[in-house]
């Protein structure tokens, strides 16, 4: 394997670039409390210049097994700023010995391996955070084996990590792996806000998501326990206003309302009613079958396969008892982004209890896959106004957006038959007052026909 760089090569004369910085960062070391924190770290970082008279030239990489290109590059002026620059580059990097270093071969098979084994370098010292992080979404992908899940070093530059530096709009790491979702919260108002004060509590990714122990949206509340975090007096606004207030709350995102410009959707999920917890699909054990994707010709689940598979998935012998709970969202992550002031939020009751309205024409069922993250399967819109679904999706129905007509029938013939009872009992009482007492005044002998003639 081989190493390289554009202006210097282990065993050739350091580049004068590397050597000025070299320089500062000696001379770094030198100024007010810069000297403090040299001599706290003791010989700690004694060995920086050394290192970056080679590492602090850039372009300089390492050529790997599977013909991938390391960067050994580390950006001086970066590194005296950074946090880490008090331990020297020894702290992180305890197995180089500087007198036999590089060696004359190090087997690195790729630049990922190499990354995921400098993640048990930062458990070091890092084990509180590190704990966070094993729970989240992020490791569940890296046990996966997901190459683009993001470990430690994605998101701190370990030569370049600046205290707070995080803490602001343009710097999330975030935006790395999630740029179209960056993309709408530049233009949403917690975003806005951040960016016209310094001072404002708007919050950022970590805010809402938490910085290490990142779990997937999906689960308990989601974000409207993010949201009501900092609004915890929505509940009350909303009441002042909207009928049913805390119905709505718990079957209606409040991105759905307050990303005006969203497309949405209803998303039924599968809940197992006694245990309270929304039903896992295990890992090499798919809910959503090749048999159950097939039963709509492509279209999505309809009513008679939705049907089918909770009966299958309530069959004599299973634990718990799974039902569809319902919740109105929005369609996409970056569209849940797109908060906008709340004068514009949608308020009029007609935008979703109408029939035939926009949110109830896209419906997904959904079921937790073993990451945590929701694995969705699309339905046929019929499934929240067919017959059939009056058991399926009982729990979720929105006035004059999800009618089922034959309800609305069997409602009219309710309606006459309870009004049949009150008129027809009222009219046969008038008859019997009307015509009956006429008869039972007639004296004993008379005949009951007025026409009879009595007989000889």
């Amino acid at each position: 394997m081989e190493m390289s760089a554009r202006a210097g090569t282990p065993g050739q004369t350091p580049s004068v670039a590397a050597l000025c910085i070299a320089a500062l960062l000696a001379s770094l070391a030198l100024l007010p409390g810069g000297a403090g924190r040299a001599h706290a770290a003791d010989d700690a970082s004694a060995g920086a210049p050394k290192c970056l008279a080679c590492h602090g030239s850039e372009g300089f990489e390492k050529k790997l097994s599977d013909d991938e290109t390391l960067s050994l590059y580390v950006p001086g002026f970066d590194f005296a700023r950074s946090v880490h620059n008090a331990i020297g580059c020894t702290g992180c990097h305890s197995d180089i010995d500087l007198n036999r270093h590089p060696p004359s071969a190090k087997d690195i098979k790729s630049a990922r391996e190499y990354s995921l084994a400098s993640v048990e370098i930062c458990r070091g010292c890092h084990a509180d955070k590190f704990e966070q992080w094993e729970k989240s979404v992020h490791a569940a992908l890296v046990r996966d084996g997901n190459p683009a899940a993001p470990i430690c070093t994605d998101c701190h530059s370990p030569h370049a990590v600046i205290k707070a530096a995080a803490a602001t709009v343009q710097e999330v790491p975030c935006r790395g792996c999630h740029s179209d979702i960056y993309n709408a919260y530049v233009g949403s108002m917690h975003a806005k806000a951040r960016l016209r004060s310094d001072q404002s509590y708007a919050p950022l990714c970590s805010g809402c998501h938490s910085a290490h122990d990142v779990k997937p949206v999906a689960l308990g509340e989601g974000p409207r326990a993010a949201c009501v975090g900092c609004h915890a007096d929505a509940l009350a606004a909303h009441q002042q206003w909207l009928p049913n207030a805390a119905l709505h709350f718990e079957v209606v995102s409040c991105a759905a309302c307050h990303a005006p410009g969203a497309k949405r959707k209803v998303d039924l999920m599968l809940y197992d009613s006694r245990s309270q917890t929304q039903v896992a699909e295990q890992k090499g054990v798919p809910l959503f079958d090749a048999g159950t994707r097939s039963a709509a010709d492509g279209k999505g689940l309809d009513a008679l396969a939705l049907w089918n598979l909770l009966r299958t998935l309530n069959r004599e012998g299973m634990a718990g008892k799974t039902t569809l709970r319902g919740r109105l969202e929005v369609s996409s992550g970056p569209e849940a982004h797109q908060l906008a002031d709340k004068s514009k939020a949608v308020s009029d009751c007609k935008f979703c209890h109408r029939r035939g309205s926009e949110p109830f024409q896209t419906v997904t069922v959904s079921v937790l896959g073993p990451d945590g993250r929701r694995i969705k399967l699309g339905a046929d819109a019929d499934v929240l106004s067919s017959v059939i679904s009056i058991d399926s999706v009982g729990g979720f129905y929105a006035i004059g957006g999800t009618r089922i007509t034959l309800l609305d029938f069997l409602l009219i013939l309710a309606v006459f038959a309870g009004l049949a009872v009150p008129v027809g009992h009222l009219t046969l009482g008038w008859l019997v007052r009307r015509y009956l007492p006429a008869q039972s005044a007639a004296p004993p002998g008379t005949p009951s026909d007025a026409g009879a003639k009595p007989q000889a």
